[in-house]
C-alpha cells in the first residue's frame, strides 16, 4: 500500500510527524511538572508554574500526541479498509496546518493563564472555536470517504472511528457552550450543580471519545496486521461496540459522588460504570482469543508485545474504572494520588503502547524500507514499560496511604493526622514518580531515534536509487 495506489499518505506522514513532537513535548512537561511536585522549589512563578504548565502537559498529551496521532491512522486505517482514496487531499493538508496551529495556540495562551478552569476543556473560545474548525474538516473528510468506498464490508474499526467522529463533536459543543465577555475570557453557559453535571458528563466521556474508542479502532486494525492471523471474532468486536457506546454516556457522573446533584444521577451513573465492565472486557477478550496459537509471537515479534501490552493495560484500567465508581471506594480514594495512578495506565500504557506499535508498523510502509532496529525497539518497550510501572503503582501506593490517613479519626472524631503530616508522608512516592516519568522519557527518545533513523534511512535509499 503506497502513494502509487491512490492513497494520499502524505498526510499521514505529516500527523504522525507532528504528533510525536507534541507527544515528546507532552512528556517533557510531565516531567518537569512531578519534579516540581517532589520539589516545589523548581516552580518559577508566573509562567512556569505547576498551575500553568499542567494544562499544557495534558493538552498537549490527549491532544497534540493522542488526537494527532489518531487523525494519521483514521485517514491511514479509512483509505485501506474502503480500498479508497481521501476524500480531499487538499483538506487534510489545511486541516493539519490548523491542527497545529491550534495546539501551539493553546500552549501559549494556558502560559498567559487564559484558563476555563474545566478539566480537558482549558481552552479560551476563540481557540476552542478553532478546534471545532478542526474537527468538522476531519469529520467531513473522512465520512465522504466511506460513502465513496469501494469496499462494502465495515469492519469494526470503522465503526469505532465514525462513533470518534460524532461523539467528540456532541461533547465539545454541549461542554464548551459559554457566554464571551471580551477576546481572552468567557463564562460557562452553565452554572451550579448543572455546569458540574455537564462538565463531568463531558469528562468522562472524552476518555470514552477520545482515549478509548480511537485506540480501538487502531488495535482492532493493526493486532490482525501485525500477527498476519484475523481478529478473532467481528460479531463479538460489533455488539462490544454497541454496548460500550450506549453505557459509557451515562457514567459522567460517577465523578459527582457525594456532590449535590441528584442521589438517582448518582446511582445511575454508577450502575452503568460498572456495567461497562462487560463490553470492555469483551474488546481484551477479543485481542486475547486473536493469539490462540500465536502467543510465541510475543516472544519474537515486537509489534505484538507493544499491542497485548496495551490491551491488558486496558483491561486493568476498565476494572479500576467501575471499581472507582463505587461510593464506599469512590469516597475513599477519591482526591489522592491513586487517580494521577490510575489515569497514567491507560494514558502511557493502554493509548501510548497501541500507538507506538501502530507507528512501528505504518512508517517503515508509507516511507517503503523497513525499521532502523528492531532491537532498538525492544529497549523502547522494556523502557516504558518499566516507567509506567514505576508511576502507576508508586501513585496507587500512595494513594492508598494517602487515603488512610486523611481518614483516620480519633476515638473523639477528631482527624488523627493532619494534612501537613499526610503531605510528609508521600513524598517518597513523588520521587519514584518523577523517576519514573524520567525512564518513561528515555524509552521515548530511544524510539523517537529508531524512527528518525528509519525515515533517514529510507530518504538515503530514494536518493541513492536512479531517476
Amino acid at each position: 500500500m503506497n502513494q502509487q495506489e491512490g492513497y494520499a499518505d502524505d498526510v499521514v506522514k505529516g500527523f504522525i510527524t507532528w504528533s510525536m513532537v507534541w507527544g515528546l513535548v507532552a512528556v517533557l512537561v510531565g516531567v518537569l511538572i512531578s519534579f516540581q511536585i517532589a520539589f516545589p522549589q523548581l516552580n518559577l512563578p508566573p509562567y512556569l508554574t505547576y498551575g500553568r504548565l499542567r494544562p499544557i502537559h495534558t493538552n498537549a498529551g490527549i491532544f497534540g500526541w493522542g488526537i494527532g496521532s489518531f487523525m494519521a491512522f483514521f485517514y491511514y486505517i479509512t483509505q485501506r479498509l474502503t480500498r479508497t482514496g481521501i476524500w480531499s487531499p487538499g483538506l487534510a493538508r489545511v486541516q493539519l496546518w490548523l491542527f497545529n496551529l491550534a495546539i501551539a495556540l493553546a500552549a501559549v495562551t494556558l502560559a498567559l493563564g487564559m484558563n476555563r478552569s474545566k478539566e480537558y476543556a482549558e481552552l479560551e473560545w476563540p481557540v476552542a472555536s478553532l478546534v471545532v474548525v478542526v474537527w468538522v474538516i476531519f469529520a467531513i473528510n473522512i465520512v465522504m470517504t466511506i460513502v465513496k468506498r469501494r469496499e462494502e464490508q465495515m469492519y469494526i474499526s470503522l465503526w469505532y472511528i465514525l462513533a470518534t467522529l460524532v461523539g467528540v463533536a456532541v461533547l465539545y459543543l454541549v461542554n464548551n457552550a459559554s457566554i464571551p465577555v471580551s477576546l481572552t475570557k468567557s463564562y460557562s453557559a452553565y452554572a451550579g450543580a448543572n455546569d458540574a453535571n455537564v462538565q463531568w458528563w463531558y469528562g468522562h466521556n472524552a476518555v470514552a471519545m477520545v482515549l478509548t474508542t480511537p485506540p480501538l479502532a487502531i488495535f482492532y486494525y493493526f493486532l490482525p496486521k501485525a500477527t498476519g492471523v484475523p481478529i478473532y471474532s467481528h460479531r463479538m468486536g460489533v455488539i462490544a461496540f454497541w454496548s460500550l457506546i450506549f453505557m459509557y454516556l451515562w457514567t459522567g457522573a460517577h465523578h459527582l459522588l457525594w456532590a449535590p446533584v441528584p442521589d438517582w444521577v448518582q446511582t445511575l451513573a454508577m450502575a452503568f460504570s460498572v456495567m461497562l465492565i462487560a463490553p470492555s472486557w469483551a474488546a481484551v477478550f477479543n485481542g486475547y482469543f486473536s493469539m490462540n496459537g500465536q502467543w510465541h509471537q510475543m516472544r519474537e515479534n515486537y509489534l505484538v508485545k507493544f499491542l497485548i501490552f496495551g490491551i491488558t493495560f486496558y483491561g486493568a484500567q476498565t476494572l479500576q474504572g467501575p471499581s472507582q465508581s463505587i461510593r464506599t471506594f469512590s469516597a475513599f480514594i477519591h482526591f489522592t494520588d491513586w487517580v494521577p495512578g490510575h489515569v497514567h495506565m491507560g494514558t502511557l500504557g493502554w493509548v501510548s503502547l497501541v500507538l507506538f506499535a501502530a507507528i512501528y508498523y505504518t512508517l517503515p510502509r508509507i516511507y517503503g524500507t523497513e525499521i532502523y532496529s528492531i532491537r532498538l525497539a525492544n529497549v523502547h518497550f522494556w523502557l516504558v514499560l518499566t516507567g509506567q510501572l514505576m508511576f502507576s503503582i508508586s501513585m496507587w501506593i500512595a494513594g492508598v496511604q494517602q487515603a488512610a490517613m486523611l481518614n483516620a479519626t480519633n476515638p473523639d472524631g477528631s482527624l488523627h493526622y493532619s494534612f501537613m503530616e499526610t503531605m510528609i508522608e508521600i513524598y517518597p512516592y513523588w520521587h519514584i514518580r518523577a523517576l519514573g516519568g524520567v525512564v518513561y522519557l528515555a524509552g521515548l527518545c530511544v524510539f523517537l531515534y529508531n524512527i528518525w533513523k528509519t525515515v533517514a534511512g529510507a530518504k538515503t535509499q530514494g536518493a541513492a536509487q536512479p531517476a
